[in-house]
């Protein structure tokens, strides 16, 4: 039997080069955010994905703020009103029986996760897609996009959460993209409870 010997050309590692300097740059990217992007705990809600390949990851929606947006249709929302039927201030609800989606961007203001609606006019910045469900607060709209929290092959998964539970994430939120996942943690009658997944 012959056994081939192998070597690298100076094409390959040229290749070689070239791809990890990519993935480096990628990786000083993230881990630049890491450090300097505002940091929010958000409330994160399950997103089954259905999809073919599955990983042992947490697929989540991240609830926003979207108080402080003018909706598409101002037809939209219900405000709170007083007895005389005057627009009192407060958080308005969707009051359409179909959900109204939205492009936004993100920023954090008293650790909180803000939406702010683009407008039709500026189309071209970027932004994250929101959606809010008919009857919902202004406070409790979502991310359209989910986060992937990806978790240890034998970590034991928070989920389903149990009654009067709730599931955060502690994200960064760069200038542009996504809100970056960096951990969990289970909140129940006040307490909160960090999740480590070694």
């Amino acid at each position: 039997m012959r056994i081939f010997k192998t070597s690298l050309s100076g094409a390959s590692l040229a290749l070689l080069v070239v791809q990890l300097g990519l993935v480096c740059s990628v990786a000083a990217k993230y881990f630049v955010q890491r450090w300097t992007s505002p940091r929010v705990w958000v409330r994160a809600a399950t997103f089954d994905p259905q999809l073919p390949m599955r990983g042992r990851y947490l697929s989540l929606q991240l609830t926003v703020d979207g108080c402080q947006s003018t909706l598409p249709s101002a037809g939209a929302a219900n405000f709170p009103r007083d007895v005389d039927g005057a627009v009192r201030p407060g958080p308005y609800s969707i009051g359409r029986r179909q959900a109204v989606r939205f492009n936004a961007q993100l920023q954090v203001e008293n650790n909180t996760l803000m939406a702010i609606r683009i407008a039709n006019q500026d189309a071209s910045l970027p932004g994250q897609m929101v959606t809010a469900q008919p009857g919902a607060s202004c406070r409790a709209m979502r991310l359209d996009a989910p986060v992937a929290f990806y978790i240890a092959e034998h970590a034991v998964s928070p989920l389903p959460l149990t009654a009067g539970q709730e599931l955060w994430m502690e994200v960064t939120v760069p200038a542009k993209g996504p809100p970056r996942p960096l951990q969990l943690a289970l909140k129940q009658n006040g307490l909160w409870k960090p999740l480590a997944f070694q």
